[in-house]
C-alpha cells in the first residue's frame, strides 16, 4: 500500500500546478480560493484513490472537485451574492462555453504561466517562492520551511499573506498560456529561477519522509527548467541552472543502497552514474561558461562537472572545487554555500582546517540547530580521527535532528560504527 501511496502522491504533485492552472484561468482573479479548492481536492484524491484506484482521468476528476469546492465555497460565504457576481465578471464568456470541467485536454499546461504569476510583483521575493513551490512545486508548508530554514508557522502565515495580496490585485494567468513568456516575464526570471532549484532540491533530498529522494519532482523541475531555457535561449544562467540539475540527477541511481541505504559521494559506485544526464550537462556547462561573467547557478553546475568528470572520488580536483566556492560565496555569500566550502577546505587543507570554519558557522542562527552543519562536524571530525567518541556524539545529534528516515539511519550507523570501534579498542 505504501508503494500505490507513493505512486498517488507523486501523481498529484505533477497534476496539482496544471488543475490550479485551469481554475485561475477559468475563475480570473480568484487565486487564493483556487488554490485552496485544489488544495481540497489534492487531500480527497489522496485519502480515495490508494484504496479506490486512480480515476481514468485523474487531471479531470481533480478539476472536477476543485471546480466543485470552490462554487461550496463561494455560496456558503457571508458576502455570497458579491462574491458571486465578483467571479461571474472574472470568468470569460469563452470559458463559459467551454467542454466539461472533466473532459480530457492532454495539450493544456498552464505550469509555466502559473510560475510567473506566483513571481507577481506586488509579492516579496520570499513570497514569490513560497506561494510558487506550494502551488507549482506541490511541496507542503513543512518542507517549504525545511527549504527556508525557517519555522512552519512562520512559513503558512507568508504563504496566506501571498495568496491575499496576490486577491488584492486581482493577479490572473497571461493570455495565451503554453510556452509563450508571459507579458513582464523576463523580470521575474531570478525568483522563477531559484523556485526551481529549490523544487529540484527537494526531489533530489527529500526535506522529510521514508525515502530519499522523489524523482517526480526533480523531474517536474527539470522539465519545467528546460521549457524555461527555450522560452529564454540567450540566458545563461538558466542554461547554467539546468546543466546543474542534469548533472546533479545523473548521481541518483548510485544515491542509495541496499535497502534505500544512503551512499556518500565519494563512496558511490560511479558506473551506475546517468550517462546521458551527466554528458548533457557537460556539454551544456562547458557551452555557457565562457559567454563572460558566470553567475550563481554556472558556478555550481562547474562544481558539479568538476566532481562528475572524475573517475574516481581519489581524482576530484579539489583544488578546483575550493577556487570555485570562493567564486561562489562571493556572489552568492549564505551560510549553506559556507558550509559546503568548508568540506572543500577540508579536503585541501585538512579535516582541522575544515572544523574551524565549521565552528564559526555554529554561531549563524539559520544554520546553528540544522543537521547539516552538525553531519558535516561529524564527517570532518570522523576524518581527523583523534576523538572517535565526539564524532560519534556529532553523527547521533545530526541524526536526531533531520526529519528525513534515510538520512537518519545513515548518520546512525556511522555513530554505530565510531562506538563500536571505541569499544573493541
Amino acid at each position: 500500500m505504501s508503494g500505490t501511496t507513493g505512486a498517488v502522491e507523486g501523481l498529484l504533485r505533477e497534476l496539482a500546478p496544471q488543475v490550479l492552472g485551469v481554475l485561475v484561468r477559468r475563475h480570473g482573479g480568484a487565486f487564493d480560493a483556487c488554490e485552496d479548492a485544489v488544495q481540497e481536492a489534492l487531500l480527497a484524491a489522496a485519502t480515495q484513490w490508494p484504496e479506490g484506484g486512480v480515476p481514468a482521468n485523474p487531471r479531470g476528476w481533480l478539476v472536477t472537485v476543485a471546480d466543485r469546492r470552490l462554487v461550496d465555497r463561494v455560496r456558503s460565504d457571508s458576502a455570497r451574492r458579491r462574491r458571486e457576481e465578483a467571479l461571474a465578471l472574472a470568468t470569460p464568456q469563452s470559458a463559459l462555453l467551454a467542454p466539461a470541467a472533466d473532459a480530457p485536454d492532454p495539450a493544456a499546461d498552464d505550469s509555466l504561466a502559473l510560475l510567473f504569476l506566483c513571481c507577481h510583483p506586488a509579492l516579496s521575493v520570499p513570497s514569490r517562492i513560497a506561494l510558487t513551490l506550494r502551488a507549482v512545486g506541490g511541496l507542503t508548508t513543512a518542507q517549504i520551511a525545511a527549504a527556508f530554514l525557517v519555522p512552519e508557522a512562520t512559513m503558512a502565515q507568508r504563504i496566506s499573506r501571498a495568496k491575499q495580496t496576490l486577491r488584492s490585485v486581482g493577479g490572473g494567468l497571461s493570455p495565451g498560456g503554453g510556452e509563450s513568456l508571459p507579458e513582464g516575464g523576463a523580470g521575474r526570471l531570478g525568483e522563477v529561477r531559484h523556485v526551481l532549484y529549490l523544487v529540484f532540491n527537494e526531489g533530489y533530498t527529500a526535506s522529510g519522509g521514508e525515502e530519499l529522494t522523489a524523482p517526480r519532482l526533480s523531474e517536474e523541475a527539470i522539465r519545467l527548467t528546460r521549457l524555461l531555457r527555450r522560452l529564454t535561449p540567450g540566458d545563461a544562467e538558466t542554461a547554467g541552472l539546468l546543466a546543474l540539475m542534469l548533472l546533479t540527477d545523473a548521481r541518483r541511481p548510485a544515491r542509495t543502497g541496499s535497502h534505500g541505504a544512503v551512499v556518500p559521494l565519494d563512496e558511490q559506485d560511479r558506473g551506475r552514474w546517468d550517462r546521458e544526464l551527466l554528458h548533457e550537462g557537460l556539454e551544456l556547462i562547458a557551452s555557457v561558461l565562457p559567454r563572460g561573467q558566470a553567475g550563481p547557478y554556472q558556478v555550481q553546475a562547474a562544481i558539479a562537472a568538476v566532481h562528475g568528470e572524475a573517475a574516481t572520488a581519489r581524482e576530484t580536483d579539489w583544488p578546483q572545487v575550493l577556487a570555485l566556492y570562493d567564486l561562489l560565496l562571493r556572489l552568492d555569500p549564505n551560510p549553506v554555500v559556507a558550509l559546503n566550502r568548508a568540506v572543500a577546505v577540508a579536503m585541501v587543507h585538512g579535516p582541522e582546517a575544515g572544523l574551524a570554519l565549521v565552528a564559526e558557522l555554529a554561531g549563524d542562527r539559520r544554520l546553528a540547530r540544522h543537521h547539516r552543519l552538525l553531519a558535516v562536524r561529524a564527517h570532518l571530525l570522523d576524518r581527523l580521527g583523534t576523538d572517535p567518541a565526539a564524532a560519534a556524539r556529532a553523527y547521533r545529534e545530526a541524526a536526531a535532528r533531520t526529519a528525513s528516515a534515510p538520512e537518519r539511519r545513515h548518520l546512525a550507523s556511522r555513530a554505530r560504527r565510531l562506538e563500536g570501534a571505541s569499544s573493541t579498542g
